[in-house]
């Protein structure tokens, strides 16, 4: 029996839009004060550095996914190119990473709520805006995935169109001596606030997890990765540019470290213009957070189905038809992450996990591109051909392995033993299989 096809109906644009939206977070938000206190007036060049290797991973990915063009984004890949292991060790490490993202995101929103309530802030109060919101989302998401949906498409916009004001507004107020560069930062600053700022360009490998559903796959994926990227790259450095330019080596300082848009948008549109910022941070992190407790507890539920975790989490509601238990187990692990975490411990960690997957999908289009995959058949659609491509991937592969050395300790150990439990998970699941091959657990 042939395996069910899902409809093409996104095209560039859609695709494009969706990376987009995902990439624009928090750290757009967050990362201007702490890039400023690591390398100065050297920041926007760190951001220009990113989006290089952003953009060599991005044409990686671009190839790979004109060449295996099913939903799953970087999973697919891997598991074409190195077979079901590596393909499931990718699909844990993407959840892994997103988890900790979302962790790393609520703590920005519970800033950006209480700088706009800033008499209510405190550990305890704060413990229980994330544990009731994150609660909240998993209810919201339980009891109907239209219901989840429709909560987070309100922040697309809304997120975005105070950040272009407040580039559009603020550059006018620019003073060039803060822009002056002098010396340059040491390269050590410059490779740890390298594997932070990555952060901010994560995205593309969640959006391209609908591939599947891309109207000419061949073309549009990497022709939407281009637009997104560049778009992304613009916006950073622009936000960056103008925040320092009016702030100078005040945007550095621990007053300004959890808004400094807000601080530099007092400079040129008073309290108003700082309150403006902050509801659009408030309103963008929990776009996020919406929109990953959508899809996130689904890699919970199909991990369970395929037999790699507890069948318990497999279950569906009788009432709305959603994986509740998934949903309210996600929930539960990003409260506890996001109570005890910092975005910049939280954002290390997760980067770790999301790199390794680009890792994977630099390695995997050098084995695709041996096998000739999606390159076979009869009127079947040429691929896209990155230029370079015989360099591209490697160096690509330099860049994040010279990120990832500059880890912690105690990013790789947490990294390290989820990658071990879920091989282990793997190894039970291949030994638990019939003879037929299915899997042990009863059809429901």
């Amino acid at each position: 029996m042939s395996s069910p096809t899902l409809r093409r109906v996104i095209g560039v644009r859609g695709l494009a839009a969706a990376i987009f939206n995902i990439t624009i977070g928090a750290a757009i938000f967050v990362l201007p004060a702490l890039m400023a206190a690591d390398l100065g007036a050297a920041a926007p060049l760190a951001y220009l550095v990113c989006a290089v290797a952003t953009a060599l991973v991005a044409l990686c990915i671009a190839e790979a996914g004109s060449r295996v063009p099913q939903s799953g984004g970087p999973y697919a890949y891997v598991e074409t190119a190195f077979g079901p292991y590596a393909g499931y060790l990718c699909g844990v490490l993407l959840w892994l990473g997103i988890t900790l993202a979302m962790g790393a995101v609520s703590t920005v929103f519970a800033d950006a709520a209480f700088g706009l309530v800033p008499g209510l802030a405190g550990p305890l109060p704060r413990a229980v805006l994330l544990i009731a919101v994150i609660a909240g989302l998993a209810v919201v998401n339980i009891r109907g995935t239209a219901l989840g949906s429709n909560v987070s498409g309100i922040a697309t916009v809304a997120k975005v169109v105070p950040l272009i004001a407040f580039v559009l507004l603020g550059v006018s107020h620019v003073r060039a001596e803060n822009l002056a560069l002098g010396s340059f930062p040491p390269l050590s600053n410059l490779g740890k606030s390298g594997l932070l700022l990555m952060f901010a360009f994560f995205g593309m490998e969640s959006a391209l997890q609908v591939s599947g559903e891309v109207r000419d796959a061949a073309r549009a994926v990497p022709r939407a990765i281009a637009l997104a990227v560049t778009g992304v790259g613009v916006l950073y450095i622009s936000v960056q540019l103008v925040a320092q330019g009016i702030l100078g080596s005040a945007l550095a300082a621990p007053e300004t470290a959890k808004a400094p848009l807000a601080a530099a948008a007092t400079q040129f549109a008073g309290q108003t213009g700082a309150t403006l910022i902050l509801v659009a941070m408030a309103v963008s992190t929990f776009g996020f957070m919406t929109a990953t407790m959508l899809a996130t507890p689904r890699t919970l539920f199909a991990f369970a189905v395929d037999g790699y975790l507890p069948r318990r989490l497999a279950g569906v509601h009788q009432a709305y038809q959603t994986p509740h238990v998934a949903i309210a187990i996600q929930g539960v692990i990003v409260c506890g992450i996001a109570v005890t975490g910092t975005y910049v411990k939280l954002a290390i960690v997760a980067n770790v996990a999301i790199l390794l997957v680009y890792l994977g999908c630099c390695l995997a289009i050098v084995r695709l591109r041996r096998l000739d995959a999606g390159g076979g058949g009869a009127g079947a659609d040429k691929p896209f051909a990155m230029p370079a491509g015989r360099v591209v991937p490697w160096v690509a592969a330099g860049l994040i392995v010279a990120l990832l050395v500059r880890a912690t300790a105690e990013a790789w150990l947490l990294t390290g033993g989820v990658m071990a439990a879920a091989s282990l998970g793997f190894l039970w699941r291949r030994r638990s299989l019939q003879p037929s091959g299915r899997s042990p657990y009863p059809t429901p």
